[in-house]
Formats: C-alpha cells, sequence, structure tokens
C-alpha cells in the first residue's frame, strides 16, 4: 500500500467521524469508534533494544552498547526481530481484546539524540556522540523495524526533537540555544537522515525549548525544517506531558487549552498526556479550526492503514513462538559479542582454563540483573548475569569465589552493619583467587531518565565521571591484594578509568549487556570469541575542559571539538587479534561521492571481527570541524593471517562545511582521508601502536 493509498483511505474513515471522535483521535490512547469499527489503540509502544514493557521479548543489549557494534547489518537485524516479535504479540494482544499502554504497533524509538556530554543520564539509549554514526544506525533501524514491504512491519519514532541531551532535572522549563552551525553540524542530521533516507513514520518533539519555542509547538521545527525543508510525510507526537509544560514550566502559554492549540497549529498531531482533551475547547473558542483537528486525524490513521490494521496482512500469521526464540536469542548473543570493548589488555587475556585452580568474582554488578538490562527494557524469562555466564563457562573445572563487595552507591548492604561491611570479604575472596574479576559500574538508578529513576543524582544524570566511593574504596582494596585483575565496567556512559587503566591488568566496557549478556562477556573473556566493539563516546580525563552541562555549544566536547587527550578515544578498541589498514586509495568519484579501497590484514594468530574506519579533515575552509570527522565504517572478519580488501562509500555530504548562518555547502578541494582500526588522534596511536595511512585528495564536485 503507498502512502497516497493509505491517506485516501484515512481521509474516507475520518470524514465519517463527529469533529469530537477525531479530536479524540489525537490521544496516544485513543478510544474505540464502534459505529465505525476502529478499535481502540494506544499508540504509545517503546522498543530501543527489544520491545520493551509489554511483557516477554528478547533483550539486546542496550542503544549505546548496540553503537559500539559500528554494525549497519546487525542494527537491521535487530530491528527487523523487535518488529516480528512485535507483531506476534500484537496479534495475541488483540485477539483477546487487550489494547492497553505498551502493545501496539507504534514503537518509540530510536532515540537518535546527541550523546554531547557525558553527564547525560539518557545518553546509554542513544548511539552515542557522532552524528555520522547516529545517523547511519538510526537508518538502518528504521528500516529493519518498518520493513520494506506495502505494510509496515512497525512504525519506529525518530526521538526527541530536537536539541535534546540534558540536564534530566532542566527538561521541563530548559530553553536550548545552540547556534545555527551546531543545529546543522551535530543536532540535526541523525533527525534528517532518518526522515529522508528511511521514511521514519513517527517523530516525536523533546520537553525543552529551542530559541524559544517549545520543540512540541516549535514552527522552526515543526513546519519550516521537518515539513518544509525535510519534506516529512508521517506524523509527529509529543513527548509525554510536554504539552502541561508549556503553561507549567515554560510560561509560554496561560492554559491547557492554549498549550493544545498551540502544539496542534504547529503540527504536532498525537498527545502524549492528557492536554489534547482540551482540543474542542480551544476550537469553541477559535483557538484552532476544524480543519486542523481533521488534518492531524488524517495522518494518525494514515500510519494505521499503513500498519494494516484495518485488512488482513502478511503478518497477522507471525506465531507467539517468535517470541524469544532461538534465532533471536542468538541474535542477542552475537550483539553483546559485537559490542564489548577491550580497552587494555597487557596479555591476561584471553584467559586459560587450564591455568587457573580459582577465580574470584567480585563486584556489585557482577551477578546483578539490572546492569544487563539498561533501561525501556522489556522482560526475559531467563538473565544470565557476568557471575552466572563464567559459572556455566566453567563448569567444574574452576572453583569460583564470589563478593558483591560493596553496594553500587550505598556504603552498607545491610542496615544494622558497619560502612563497608563486605569489603573484608571482597579482600578474603580476591587473597584466596589466582586472578580477579571486578565488576563495577552503574545500573538504570544511578543513570537514566528523568522520573524513572531513583537515585541520589540529578534526576538520573551524573555529577561527574567518578564511579560512588563504595566502589572506588573496592577497587583500592582489591588493588592492594596485588592479585591480577580484569576489570569489566558496566555502564552506559563514560566513567573516569584511570585508576583500573593504571593498575589492572585488563578493562572491558561491557554497557548494559542485555538480559543474558554473562554469556557472552565469559565467551570472550576465555577466549571463546574477540572482543570487537569501538567506543561510540569519548571516554574523558576530566570535565574540567569540557563545557557547563547547559551550554549546548559543541566546543571541546566530543572527539570533534575536542581540544586534549581523551582517557579513551571515540572509535578505539582492541581485539585479541593484530589488524591493521596495510593499503588505501580512492578508487571512484561521481556527484554523490567517493568510493576508496581499503585493504587490512590480521598478523595475529587469532580469528578476529573489526572495524574499518574512515576520517576526512578539509584542509580548505575555514568553517571545517576542528579534528578529522568519521565519513565512513565496515565491520570486517579477519581469519588469522589473512588480508581483506573492502570498498567503502564515502557521501558527498561528509565533504561538506557549515558556516556561521547554519548553511551547509562545499567549500574547498582539498582533503585528507585517514584508513585504520580506530581514529587517527593522537592517543589511538599511543594506545595502539599504529598510524592510520592517510591519503591526500583533491575533488572538485
Amino acid at each position: 500500500m503507498t502512502r497516497r493509498e493509505a491517506r485516501e483511505k484515512a481521509e474516507k474513515l475520518v470524514s465519517k467521524m463527529t469533529l469530537e471522535e477525531r479530536a479524540g483521535q489525537l490521544r496516544y490512547d485513543a478510544p474505540a469508534i464502534p459505529r465505525l469499527n476502529v478499535p481502540a489503540y494506544n499508540w504509545w509502544g517503546e522498543a530501543l533494544h527489544g520491545v520493551a514493557r509489554a511483557g516477554t521479548a528478547t533483550i539486546f543489549p542496550q542503544a549505546i552498547g548496540m553503537a559500539a557494534t559500528f554494525d549497519e547489518e546487525l542494527i537491521y537485524e535487530i530491528a527487523d526481530c523487535t518488529a516480528i516479535e512485535g507483531r506476534a504479540k500484537y496479534n495475541e494482544y488483540s485477539a483477546h481484546g487487550d489494547r492497553d499502554i505498551y502493545k501496539g504497533l507504534t514503537f518509540w524509538s530510536p532515540n537518535v539524540n546527541i550523546f554531547r556530554d557525558p553527564r547525560w543520564g539518557r545518553g546509554h539509549e542513544t548511539y552515542g556522540e557522532d552524528p555520522y554514526l547516529a545517523s547511519r544506525l538510526g537508518v538502518a533501524f528504521v528500516k529493519g523495524l518498518q520493513g520494506n514491504g506495502g505494510i509496515m512491519k512497525a512504525a519506529a519514532c525518530a526521538k526527541h526533537y530536537a536539541v535534546h541531551s540534558g540536564p534530566e532535572a532542566l527538561r521541563h522549563e530548559f530553553d536550548v540555544k545552540p547556534t545555527p552551525k551546531d543545529m546543522e553540524e551535530t543536532y540535526l542530521p541523525a533527525f534528517e537522515a532518518l526522515v529522508k533516507e528511511a521514511g521514519v513514520e513517527a517523530v516525536m518533539g523533546a520537553y525543552n525549548r529551542v530559541n524559544g519555542e517549545p520543540c512540541c509547538g516549535s514552527k522552526t521545527l515543526i513546519q519550516d525544517i521537518l515539513r518544509g525543508k525535510w519534506e516529512f510525510q508521517g506524523h509527529f507526537v509529543s513527548d509525554c506531558w510536554a504539552l502541561r509544560d508549556f503553561h507549567e514550566h515554560h510560561m509560554v502559554t496561560s492554559s491547557p487549552k492554549e498549550s493544545a492549540a498551540m502544539a496542534l497549529n504547529a503540527g504536532c498531531d498525537l498527545n502524549c498526556g492528557v492536554t489534547y482533551l482540551h482540543v474542542l475547547s480551544a476550537f469553541q473558542d477559535g483557538l484552532v479550526t476544524e480543519e486542523a483537528i481533521t488534518r492531524s486525524a488524517v495522518r494518525l490513521f494514515t500510519t494505521r492503514y499503513l500498519l494494516g490494521l484495518f485488512e488482513e496482512t502478511e503478518y497477522d500469521k507471525i506465531p507467539y513462538e517468535k517470541v524469544e526464540c532461538k534465532e533471536h536469542l542468538a541474535l542477542a548473543d552475537r550483539t553483546t559479542r559485537e559490542s564489548i570493548v577491550m580497552l587494555k589488555n597487557d596479555g591476561i587475556l584471553p584467559l586459560s582454563v587450564d591455568k587457573l585452580k580459582t577465580i574470584g568474582v567480585i563486584g556489585p554488578n557482577a551477578n546483578s540483573r539490572k546492569a544487563l538490562i539498561g533501561n525501556y527494557h522489556g522482560t526475559s524469562s531467563r538473565y544470565i548475569t557476568v557471575l552466572e555466564g563464567i559459572q556455566e563457562y566453567i563448569g567444574d573445572h574452576i572453583r569460583i569465589l564470589y563478593s558483591e563487595g560493596c553496594q553500587l552507591s550505598e556504603e552498607k548492604t545491610e542496615k544494622l552493619a558497619f560502612d563497608k561491611d563486605r569489603l573484608t570479604e571482597a579482600q578474603t575472596v580476591a587473597e584466596h583467587s589466582d586472578i580477579v574479576i571486578l565488576c563495577l559500574g552503574l545500573d538504570e538508578t544511578l543513570e537514566g531518565e528523568e522520573g524513572d529513576t531513583g537515585n541520589s543524582y540529578a534526576s538520573g544524570d551524573k555529577e561527574d565521571l567518578r564511579l560512588p566511593k563504595p566502589q572506588r574504596d573496592l577497587m583500592e582494596a582489591v588493588k592492594e591484594t596485588g592479585k591480577p585483575v580484569i576489570f569489566c565496567l558496566m555502564s552506559g556512559s563514560s566513567i573516569d578509568l584511570s585508576f583500573p587503566a593504571k593498575h589492572f591488568n585488563a578493562v572491558l566496557q561491557l554497557w548494559y549487556p542485555g538480559a543474558r549478556g554473562g554469556k557472552s562477556v565469559a565467551e570472550i573473556i576465555f577466549g571463546e570469541v574477540s572482543p570487537s566493539g569501538k567506543l561510540p563516546v569519548t571516554f574523558y580525563e576530566s570535565l574540567e575542559r569540557i563545557p557547563e552541562f547547559t551550554d549546548y555549544s559543541m566546543k571541546g566536547r566530543t572527539y570533534r571539538y575536542i581540544e586534549e587527550k581523551a582517557q579513551f578515544p571515540f572509535g578505539f578498541g582492541l581485539t585479541y587479534g593484530k589488524t591493521a589498514v596495510t593499503g588505501f586509495e580512492a578508487e571512484e568519484a561521481d556527484k554523490s561521492g567517493v568510493y576508496v579501497k581499503v585493504t587490512a590484514v590480521n598478523t595475529g594468530s587469532i580469528y578476529t571481527d573489526d572495524v574499518i574506519q574512515i576520517y576526512i579533515k578539509n584542509k580548505d575552509s575555514e568553517y571545517a570541524i576542528k579534528n578529522p570527522i568519521l565519513c565512513a565504517f565496515k565491520r570486517v572478519h579477519i581469519k588469522a593471517g589473512e588480508t581483506v580488501t573492502q570498498k567503502l562509500f564515502i557521501d558527498k555530504r561528509s565533504f561538506t562545511v557549515v558556516n556561521d548562518k547554519g548553511e551547509r555547502f562545499i567549500d574547498g578541494s582539498n582533503y585528507i582521508l585517514f584508513a585504520g582500526m580506530n581514529q587517527p588522534d593522537e592517543r589511538s596511536v599511543e594506545l595502539t601502536g599504529i598510524e592510520p595511512i592517510k591519503l591526500d585528495l583533491h575533488i572538485n564536485f
């Protein structure tokens, strides 16, 4: 079914509705209209890393872990799997007359906001700090979720439009004032790609204002850019209860009725919240027209027709048995294996089962289910923690000793005990072990969304980059035992790793690795699989040279603008192999971009995945971004001793610059391209001992 056909059907159906019925359909919990055979429909669904909040589903690593795979094909498969499970669940729920929240086919995912500041608690819901990476993975996710048939498998939603990345505590009242250059250069590209390349069906507005306009009532964002410049054809939805902020916090209107009118007139079709209960009152007062109400109702029913909700479709036969099926669980395992980033290894990894008698597994995240799943997650029929994964992998071959060591952020585990009541046990376990696997970090109670968490930090954001004090004390205590330590960090954001990087033998970034992630963690630790993830965010030495959290200027932020060495750079990640790019040449060019050929070799003795990364630097333009920026990437599989050749495409857009007015254009003809397995920055070279290959390119488009 084409959009035009769906729209015509929607127009015909909506024309039969009363004005009251049309207005009622603009709520996220749209009521049934029995006389027209229109069932109730709840638009609110979540699927950042698997179908969320709707019962049992395959739980993949959190989105930031998915980003660390640098694998577009994998992200497509994950989204396709999610759509299949969503359909399987919807088929059964609707057959039983269950039209509850989270049980529809409109999923408010992906989150393509830019993770510009490491303090932001919701950053782990995103694909990281780079607009190009977020665009490529976001496009893959949308295409996988929506499918390529005449009927959409499920409807994706790009959120939160636009310029939203904390602070969470201020989001309901905050007025972001980005420069036109930062808007076009950083904050908008991923949204534009999802609209223009992937045909995303929905866009969700953010809570904040942008240059004075609330995002969900912004003529500039919705009409001028989204529907005008980008020609968006889908529907626009508010973030939940964001319209209430218009009159309660932003103070740009004086009543719910005025807020409803402002949002509807700007082009917000669907209200997650209750403010559109005042739409009819706004109509009666002449604040909105019947045409505006009808327009939004038609857009919403166009989406429902595109989903095939009023006729039989091929997806109606997807059985419930697809939920958590063997194939989907295997895909989740693969995702975890590709997402884990090895930041340090002095040769201790992989561990050999034959050479150890006792392993100590220590830390509050070692046996934590919460640390597996991040936020916006589903329910798994089984969880495998890191401790359980190690126990299952080893069996009876090695003795495993375990200690929680401390709480995530509290000074004691038992209310009546002294502070640090598990520290002696942790020291004892370490002393009695040949080697220690130390699992620290955060979970959704310490970083997440304002209102969703009960943490002591600012509404889900971090105050600084340090681990909570009880965990720092635990690191010190384990280090003092002198035993070899493999440090495993479970977090969704940059953490200060100066202590473990200095004192421990290996450092692994696990993210929130999915419901059964402990299985894949063990496989990597014991060498069944080589780690191959890459950092989608910069790990900073400190916050000292990063602007204030409330400052949305990109100066000094992310790898593209950073002015000093990173602790661990964007794009960095080690493997058990020894891979490097050995050949790099431009092959052909046309008006759309440049094709390059890259040769890579694994001179090590272990098979591995790795990620070829291409970066570009404009040599001519005064408007060029400070540092080389990612412009192409490709995950490759390289056997020991094998050489592989890949052809990659660099889109013409990567050769553009943005001036202070926010205008994007070609400026110059001389560029430097870098090809390697990491970023071409000084710190990456320092950590790997390998310099990317440099290619001077002269081209006129």
